[in-house]
């Protein structure tokens, strides 16, 4: 099976109106669709420039607002992916459940559904500044291009939860990011090649750009979209098939094939994926 997916390097600037926001949103879904892509993926904390739009006082919002959006989030993204036949994963949101505020991903079905995956593993800065509280379970999605998974950003750091993705039927790990320097965006990215070859998987990633001059701890971004492979003969040496401009505001675009990762988990130079050994390590629980 093959299908085609895009990642936006969202330019993240200081908006006065929700309508901005979502005309900046419709910008990045109309250009995918002129390449015929069937996924479409956002990064991680996209939303937090809704809190440049301020108070009435002029005074940006603090992210305990955020939810506040919640509604017209979803109904955007619900018609975008409705009215362009897509699948779109909308970067994350800040949601409130149960008083807790959760930094989850969302997934756009074409026929309206929703799916929702909070950020398991949450950074000093979400914890200590803004008060979020990690999510408690892994999900996998099931589309018809495959079955997929959810992990944010600092998610990609730990093997644990991308081989316990795989051992639920992932085949392509969408990984929204957010990162505020090179260190941070290195470690990301480094991870994503890490858990493509440990899985044989592929993983497509992405980054904010540009600067919420109105917005603590979004003031500098650090992003780039990329779609990795395994490192494989029937895949690039490298590993990437394609990737962005570090920093720029850009869509990138590359096919997936389906049938060559299970090509390589069979019968590849390295069987990673089979040669695991659960006996040692079991994938999940």
């Amino acid at each position: 099976m093959k299908y085609r997916v895009a990642a936006v390097q969202y330019y993240l600037q200081d908006i006065a109106a929700w309508d901005e926001f979502a005309e900046q949103v419709t910008h990045y879904v109309k250009n995918a669709t002129e390449y015929g892509v069937q996924f479409l993926l956002f990064p991680e904390f996209m939303t937090t420039q809704l809190l440049s739009i301020g108070d009435e006082q002029g005074e940006p919002l603090p992210i305990t607002r955020l939810p506040e959006f919640t509604a017209a989030y979803e109904e955007l993204f619900r018609s975008l992916a409705a009215d362009y036949g897509l699948y779109i994963a909308a970067g994350t949101h800040i949601i409130e459940v149960e008083g807790k505020l959760r930094n989850t991903a969302h997934l756009f079905h074409p026929d309206g559904r929703i799916d929702r995956q909070p950020k398991l593993h949450l950074t000093p800065t979400e914890v200590t500044e803004w008060q979020m509280s990690p999510g408690e379970g892994l999900q996998v999605f099931d589309t018809p291009f495959g079955t997929i998974a959810l992990l944010t950003c600092y998610d990609i750091e730990f093997p644990e939860i991308v081989r316990m993705a795989r051992a639920k039927g992932a085949d392509v790990i969408f990984c929204p990011s957010c990162t505020d320097d090179r260190h941070g965006f290195y470690r990301v990215r480094y991870c994503c090649h890490a858990r493509a070859v440990e899985n044989q998987v592929y993983i497509v990633t992405t980054g904010t750009t540009g600067a919420l001059r109105r917005v603590d701890f979004m003031r500098a971004n650090v992003g780039q979209a990329a779609v990795i492979t395994p490192n494989d003969i029937p895949f690039p040496p490298a590993g990437i098939m394609a990737q962005g401009e570090l920093n720029d505001d850009m869509l990138i675009v590359a096919d997936l094939d389906l049938d060559l990762l299970e090509d390589v988990r069979k019968s590849g130079s390295v069987t990673t994926w089979r040669d695991r050994r659960t006996d040692l390590y079991p994938d999940w629980k």
